[in-house]
C-alpha cells in the first residue's frame, strides 16, 4: 500500500498566489485545495492514496522515464516522459497576470515533441478532505463534479467516462499535437465552458510565463547562486496570499516528520514569526512590493491586538501561569481569522500511513514571547528600508512592548511549539531583547514617545539574565532553556540579531558545540543540523525527527559572519552552503526537514527554508566579495 506514495521530494509545486497544487513526477495531481490554501482539499492523494483523490495524465504504457523542470524564470511545471517510441510532456500552470487569465483555473496541457504517445487521464476529485460526497456529470465539453458547498468543471478535448465517482479517458497524440485540459471552479450557475483552442491556450501560456518572467526581473541579486536565489524567490511568490499580502509557511498539511509517527502538522497559515525573516529576505532581493504587502498584513494584526491576559511573576499557580497569553496570536488565518481549530481526520492513512491527519493548528493559543522580537525587528526593517512607520501604528506597537516588559520572565512555547509544557527557553529571551532593542532604536530614530527608561532597564536585565543563565558552562554553549544541558539550534540566530558578535568566544564556543555530531553530544550530521535533540530535550511527542533545512542555513549564516575574522569558518560556511544545496530536489524545492536517507520530510515546499537559503546565499556571497577584493 506504501509504495503508492511518492516521495515527498518527487513533486513539484504550481499555483496563483491563491493557492497550490503539488505535480508528481509521474503525471498526478496529489494535493490541491480550493479556492484558497487553506481552503478544504479536492485532491488529497497524497495523503490517503485510495481516498484523497487526484488528478493524473500520464502515458499508458511502462519503462517511460521521467524529467521535470520549471520553464525558466516562471512558476510553469513541465513534466516530461521519454521513451524509445515516443516523447510527450504536460505543461502545468495556473493562469496569472493574463487577459484571459481567471483566478480558480488549473490548466494542463499535454503535447507530444517526438513518435506516437498513448496517455491515460484520471480524474478524481474527493471534495471536503475526502468527507463529502458528489455527482459527476458529463456534457459535450468534459465533466462537472457537484460538491456541497463547491462545484468543479474539467473541460477536455478527449470523450471522458465515469468511473468511481471521477472520470477517466484514454487518448493518443502524435508529433506535434496538443491537448488542452482545464480545471475550473464553478458557481451553481455555471455552465461548462469548452476547452480553449490552439490560439486561446497558447495566449494563456505566453501570458503566465510574460508575468513571472517580469516578476523574475526584478530580482536585483547578481552574485555566485542567482538562479538557486531565484527559485527560492519564485517559491515564496507562489506561497503568498494576494488579497491580504499573507505568506502561508508551506501550502500543505500533515506531511510527516517522521514517516509512520504523530508530527504531523497543517502549516497553510501565517506565523507572525516570519516577519522579520521574510522582510529581510525580500529586500535584500529587491521585492520591495512583496515586502510591503507582507507588512501591511502584519499591521492588521498589531492595530487590533486581543486584549492579553497578564499576571505578576510568582503571583499565583501553575494552572494560573498557563493561561498567560500575549496580546497577539502566534498565527493566523491568510486572511487574519484568529480561529484555527485543530482536529484531526482519522478517515485518511496519512501519507506512508502517518496517523493522524491534522487540520487547523493548536499552536495558535501557545505562548511565543520570541515572536515579538521578530515582529519589531521586521517593522524597523520596514521603517529603514522601504516607509517609515506612523505613528498611530507606533502606539499600538507602544503598547506591545509594554506588555513584554511585564510579561517576558514567564516560561514560554517558544519558536519550535514544544507540546511539553512551557519552559525558560533562550531564544525566547533573546528576541524579547531584540523587541526591546529595535524599538528604542526606532523610538531615537523618529523622535517618538516611549517609556525609555523602562525599556532600557528591561532590555539590559534581559541580556544579563540569558548570559547568567543560558550559557552552560560545562556543555560551553548557549543551551535550550535555563538550566538545561541541551543544544538547540535557534541559538544560532544569536548574532545575526545582533545579540551576540559572531567572533564573541561563547559565540564560537556554541557553534562548534553544534556542529559536533549527535553521537558526541551536538546537533549535526554530517554538516545537517537538527533542532535539537528530542531524546535529551523531550518536546511531549514520541519520536525522532529529521535535520532541519533552515538551521543548518542558520549554521552557514553564523560560520559567514565569523569568517569574517577566521577565513577558514568562511571556507566552511561555502563548503556547507554547496552542500545544502545538494539536498534539494530536482527543482531546487526544500521540505522542512532532510531525513536520514537524504528524503524530503514535513510540509512541501516550506517558506522559511527558502528564506534562511536567500538569507544565508546573499551574506556568503557579499562575504566571499569582500574577501576577493
Amino acid at each position: 500500500m506504501h509504495s503508492h506514495y511518492q516521495p515527498i521530494e518527487n513533486y513539484g509545486v504550481i499555483g496563483n498566489m491563491r493557492t497550490a497544487a503539488l505535480v508528481g513526477m509521474n503525471g498526478s495531481i496529489d494535493w490541491l485545495c480550493l479556492p484558497h490554501f487553506d481552503s478544504p482539499s479536492v485532491f488529497a492523494g497524497i495523503l490517503d492514496h485510495q481516498k484523497g483523490g487526484r488528478f493524473r495524465i500520464a502515458p499508458a504504457g511502462e519503462n517511460f522515464r521521467h524529467k521535470q523542470f520549471y520553464w525558466p524564470d516562471t512558476n510553469i511545471l513541465i513534466t516530461r516522459f521519454l521513451h524509445d517510441d515516443g516523447v510527450g510532456e504536460i505543461e502545468d500552470y495556473m493562469p496569472v497576470g493574463g487577459a484571459g487569465a481567471t483566478p480558480d483555473e488549473l490548466i494542463r496541457r499535454v503535447h507530444v515533441v517526438r513518435g506516437r504517445v498513448r496517455f491515460h487521464l484520471e480524474c478524481r476529485p474527493a471534495f471536503d478532505y475526502a468527507r463529502a460526497t458528489h455527482q459527476t456529470c458529463l456534457d459535450d465539453h468534459g465533466a462537472r463534479f457537484d460538491g456541497p458547498r463547491l462545484s468543479l468543471g474539467l473541460a477536455s478535448p478527449v470523450k471522458l467516462h465515469q468511473n468511481n465517482g471521477g472520470v477517466m479517458a484514454d487518448f493518443t497524440l502524435g508529433e506535434g499535437e496538443k491537448a488542452t485540459f482545464v480545471l475550473r471552479r464553478l458557481r451553481s450557475e455555471d455552465c461548462q465552458s469548452p476547452c480553449p483552442g490552439g490560439d486561446e491556450a497558447e495566449m494563456l501560456f505566453r501570458g503566465t510565463a510574460d508575468y513571472w518572467r517580469r516578476w523574475s526581473g526584478k530580482c536585483t541579486y547578481a552574485g555566485r547562486w542567482r538562479e538557486v536565489v531565484l527559485r527560492s524567490a519564485l517559491t515564496l511568490k507562489l506561497l503568498s496570499f494576494e488579497p491580504t499580502g499573507a505568506i502561508v509557511a508551506a501550502p500543505t498539511c500533515s506531511l510527516p516528520e517522521a514517516i509512520g509517527g504523530p508530527r504531523n502538522w497543517d502549516y497553510r497559515y501565517t506565523w507572525i514569526r516570519d516577519a522579520a525573516f521574510t522582510l529581510y529576505g525580500l529586500l535584500r532581493i529587491g521585492f520591495t512590493e512583496e515586502a510591503a504587502r507582507f507588512r501591511d498584513w502584519l499591521q492588521a494584526r498589531w492595530q487590533d491586538p486581543a486584549e492579553p491576559k497578564s499576571l505578576a511573576i510568582g503571583a499565583a499557580s501553575e494552572a494560573a501561569y498557563q493561561a498567560v497569553t500575549g496580546p497577539l496570536q502566534v498565527m493566523y488565518g491568510i486572511d487574519g481569522r484568529a480561529e484555527l481549530t485543530e482536529e484531526t481526520l482519522d478517515h485518511l492513512e496519512g501519507y506512508r500511513g502517518s496517523r493522524p491527519v491534522r487540520i487547523g493548528n493548536a499552536a495558535h493559543q501557545q505562548l511565543q514571547l520570541d515572536m515579538y522580537g521578530e515582529l519589531m525587528d521586521a517593522v524597523y526593517l520596514h521603517n529603514k528600508y522601504v516607509e517609515p512607520i506612523n505613528y498611530d501604528g507606533w502606539t499600538r506597537l507602544r503598547r506591545l512592548i509594554d506588555w513584554l516588559c511585564d510579561n517576558w520572565k514567564h516560561p514560554d512555547e517558544g519558536i519550535w511549539e514544544v507540546r511539553g509544557g512551557r519552559q525558560h527557553l533562550v531564544y525566547s529571551k533573546v528576541m524579547c531583547w531584540v523587541a526591546l532593542d529595535r524599538s528604542l532604536r526606532l523610538a531615537d530614530k523618529r523622535s517618538f514617545p516611549a517609556d525609555r527608561n523602562r525599556w532600557l532597564r528591561v532590555r539590559d536585565e534581559i541580556y544579563e539574565e540569558v548570559l547568567a543563565k543560558g550559557w552552560n558552562p560545562k556543555r560551553r554553549a548557549f543551551v535550550q532553556s535555563y538550566g538545561s544541558d541541551a543544544l538547540d539550534a535557534s541559538t544560532l540566530l544569536m548574532p545575526l540579531v545582533f545579540f551576540m558578535a559572531p567572533s564573541d568566544p561563547r559565540m564560537l564556543s556554541t557553534v562548534d558545540a553544534i556542529r559536533r555530531p549527535v553521537s558526541a553530544g551536538g546537533l549535526a550530521a554530517d554538516g545537517l543540523v537538527y533542532r535539537y535533540n528530542p531524546a535529551v530535550a523531550p518536546d511531549g511527542l514520541p519520536g525522532n525527527e529529521g535535520t532541519f533545512n533552515m538551521c543548518s542555513f542558520w549554521l552557514v549564516e553564523a560560520l559567514t559572519r565569523a569568517g569574517r575574522r577566521d577565513p577558514t569558518r568562511l571556507d566552511d560556511a561555502r563548503l556547507l552552503f554547496e552542500q545544502m544545496l545538494g539536498y534539494a530536489n530536482h527543482l531546487g524545492l526544500y521540505a522542512e526537514q532532510t531525513g536520514p536517507s537524504g528524503e524530503a520530510l514535513g510540509n512541501f515546499p516550506q517558506a522559511f527554508t527558502h528564506l534562511a537559503l536567500i538569507s544565508a546565499a546573499f551574506n556568503l556571497d557579499r562575504a566571499l566579495g569582500a574577501r576577493w577584493n
